[in-house]
């Protein structure tokens, strides 16, 4: 279940805009919790199967070994460059793991449809590649915030 956006909500996204502009964006930043407290980001491709953000991740980096030690995560995807095309989702909750890490491609159900997404989006190929290197982080928000200046004009 996710938190009722209460600010911004006549610039804010409908379910179908969100949907359209997460499937169809290619890079997030990642907001992690170092071990010290500090926030740590990074950019990120990503997938989203109209329910949860899936992140495809490096196994030997900071953000995986911040997020195996404290699952809580932000994330923001955005796009435009003049002030008036500004539009955005800011996605947060906690990660689960899925599939084997490093992912090497053994049968796991559950990693189908993100990975057939994934790879299309930004690979152009119907089969995910697997490398050995990275795995599978899913975001189920807790929270969900979006903006389009774009609709400003209209106020």
């Amino acid at each position: 279940m996710t938190t009722t956006q209460r600010r911004g909500r006549k610039i804010m996204m409908t379910p179908e805009e969100l949907d359209e502009f997460l499937r169809t964006q290619r890079t997030c930043r990642v907001a992690t919790v170092s071990e010290d407290g500090a926030p740590h980001l990074s950019a990120l491709w990503f997938g989203w199967d109209g329910t949860s953000l899936w992140l495809y991740s490096i196994t030997r980096s900071k953000r995986w070994a911040d997020l195996r030690r404290d699952p809580r995560i932000a994330v923001v995807v955005d796009a435009g460059e003049e002030y008036g095309e500004l539009r955005g989702v800011e996605l947060s909750g906690t990660v689960d793991f899925i599939g084997e890490a490093p992912r090497t491609g053994e049968p796991c159900p559950e990693l189908d449809e993100p990975e057939r997404l994934f790879a299309q989006k930004n690979f152009g190929l119907e089969e995910m590649p697997h490398d050995g290197k990275h795995a599978w982080l899913r975001l189920t928000p807790g929270s969900i915030k979006s903006w389009d200046f774009r609709k400003l004009a209209a106020l």
